[in-house]
């Protein structure tokens, strides 16, 4: 029976401002199953399209008619690649499934662009990856010391392989035998020519939700995704569960101990869209939660209380109803920058700031304003905006983080900055202050944000969230860096430097 795969490829030029201070988000899944005749794709990329904050790098859909799998993957936005009127004719099929991302594991090239294809025993298979492994590296060179061959450097495609060499007869079976080996942070979905499987890591640390369109299911990232494909929200993927979907209906499968789920905070702190239920708890409400338990422990007199948007609205929202401070739109940012406009020269990435966020001088001059942030990552942003408001008349800047201060690096799929330039790692408060050039400054504490979350307090012993972030608990054990501080030759073993043209 043939499998054959139709996949033209487009690249698109990227460039990263490496001034950039924000905390790059993972990636966004999406897959349908059972849609009306090759409506699949479109499904699927307008779910995409509701997930493009979670990645802006690259995107890629695979959908499956007849047997046949057609993918393309594209360097880009979702809406250049994906928004033609002859999708459907392109991506055939009842089932397909998507994926948006920022490089983590892996560099920026096609070769990593998901969703990942291979041609099995049992036909063909497409798998889509959000997250990190933190057994990538050790089960990578595992795996090419036995022969096998990678065509990417994506973590993601170490899962095909380990689906590829299970002795197991069933696919769905060789999946868990799959997920069993791998550790770290994930939420997969996987489509067969037969069936799609979802799949969440055993600590809920990445998001995956199932909701329905009518008789079709829909997996994503984010129920914001559900609402854009007019999906309703059936449950959160569990910790730990295997769903399998296909034509007799929905299995939920749990092949793994049972657990304590430790879901990621930075999904409500920054990551997820504010009109998104993470783990049933609305973001929007946690983050204004947030803001106004910032007002509580970090109080100031101040005229206007100003976000830094978009992600620092509802946490200032928060603040200025607890401290009775007015809030305006002290800053305004433009949601038209295209890459055209930022250049790489360090003269125009001074102005980039004024390009990104405009000051709005009539709310600012002669004013002591409390800026609100989500989080402070390197500072170098911060310093910038600092100085933007200042020099449209601020009389004095009050700088808030939403968060607790970021003390160390993450390997669950979030691109952070290794603690030697986490500004917090190696300053004190005080030196923080005068570095960013504000009047004051104030972090939310660990508490704060367990508070903001309404999950009682942190428990030290077995904590309720993965945090480590802000506290250095890392909720897994992290073989790839252990090898790597252990000095092992292979830790820094070259993995490619093929790059696309």
């Amino acid at each position: 029976m043939s499998h054959a795969i139709a996949d033209p490829v487009v690249h698109r030029p990227h460039w990263r401002d490496p001034d950039d201070d924000r905390p790059r988000l993972e990636c966004g899944v999406c897959g349908v199953w059972g849609t009306a005749p090759d409506q699949a794709s479109a499904v699927v990329a307008l779910g995409l399209h509701a997930l493009q904050h979670r990645g802006q790098e690259a995107c890629g859909i695979a959908s499956v008619k007849d047997d046949r799998f057609h993918t393309e993957r594209h360097m880009g936005l979702v809406g250049e690649a994906f928004g033609g009127a002859d999708l459907s004719a392109r991506l055939p099929g009842r089932a397909a499934l998507g994926h948006t991302r920022y490089s983590t594991a892996g560099g920026s090239f096609l070769r990593n662009i998901q969703p990942m294809f291979a041609d099995l025993d049992s036909g063909g298979i497409a798998i889509a990856h959000n997250g990190n492994l933190t057994n990538f590296l050790f089960l990578r060179n595992q795996l090419v010391g036995e022969g096998a061959i990678f065509q990417s450097t994506s973590d993601s495609e170490v899962i095909l392989h380990l689906i590829a060499r299970s002795r197991k007869a069933r696919i769905v079976d060789r999946f868990i035998d799959a997920v069993g080996r791998i550790e770290g942070g994930y939420a997969l979905v996987c489509q067969t020519r037969t069936k799609m499987i979802g799949a969440r890591d055993p600590l809920g640390i990445r998001p995956l939700v199932l909701g329905r369109i009518g008789d079709a299911w829909v997996l994503a990232s984010e129920t914001c995704a559900l609402d854009a494909v007019g999906a309703t929200f059936e449950r959160d993927v569990e910790h730990g569960e295997v769903i399998v979907i296909d034509h007799e209906g929905l299995q939920s499968l749990k092949p793994f101990p049972s657990r304590a789920a430790r879901p990621c905070l930075f999904e409500y702190v920054y990551f997820s869209r504010p009109d998104s239920i993470v783990n049933g708890r609305s973001v929007y409400g946690v983050r204004k939660r947030m803001g106004r338990g910032l007002a509580r422990e970090h109080a100031v007199e101040a005229d206007v209380v100003v976000p830094v948007p978009d992600s620092g609205v509802p946490a200032a929202l928060g603040y200025a109803q607890e401290s009775g401070i007015p809030y305006e739109m002290g800053i305004i940012r433009s949601h038209y920058l295209g890459r055209t406009f930022i250049q790489p020269s360090q003269g125009d990435r001074q102005r980039g700031v004024r390009l990104k966020h405009s000051p709005n001088r009539a709310v600012l001059e002669g004013k002591r304003v409390v800026l609100i942030d989500d989080s402070i990552v390197r500072g170098t942003t911060s310093v910038k905006l600092v100085r933007a408001v200042r020099a449209a008349g601020a009389k004095e800047v009050h700088l808030r983080s939403a968060s607790p201060p970021i003390l160390h690096p993450d390997f669950y799929g979030i691109d952070m900055p290794e603690r030697d330039q986490l500004i917090a790692a190696n300053m004190t408060l005080e030196e923080m202050r005068l570095h960013l050039e504000v009047d004051s400054l104030g972090f939310l504490s660990v508490d704060g944000l367990y508070a903001a979350m309404e999950a009682g307090p942190r428990n030290p012993e077995s904590p309720q969230f993965t945090d480590h972030y802000f506290t250095g608990d890392y909720p897994t054990r992290l073989l790839d860096r252990e090898i790597e501080e252990g000095g092992r030759e292979d830790a820094n073993r070259q993995l490619s430097l093929l790059v696309s043209a």
